[in-house]
């Protein structure tokens, strides 16, 4: 009887080894897919960023092109802009 509990004793103890290691092996493989999915995410945010800042350099030459090209122009539409915001900052 004694050695039939040895014997339970010690299946027990190696299926809780088997089931450490494996509890290892997954968190592991789990932290090393979350590595490289937070890598793959980091590399999006910056292509993202790195898009957003040439269209707004692009933006900013067509600004500054247009102005050039229609000096009187764009000064009649500063000052109406001007003239409005300061009109309804005064309403309030």
């Amino acid at each position: 009887m004694e050695s039939r509990a040895r014997e339970l004793t010690g299946e027990a103890g190696k299926i809780a080894r088997d089931a450490q290691n494996e509890i290892r092996e997954t968190t592991e493989e789990a932290v090393e897919k979350a590595k490289a999915a937070g890598a793959a995410a980091w590399e999006r945010a910056q292509a993202a960023y790195q898009m957003a800042q040439e269209k707004a350099v692009a933006g900013a030459k067509a600004a500054d092109q247009t102005i050039r090209d229609n000096p009187y122009t764009s000064l009649g539409i500063a000052f109406g802009v001007g003239l409005l915001v300061g009109f309804l900052i005064k309403r309030k």
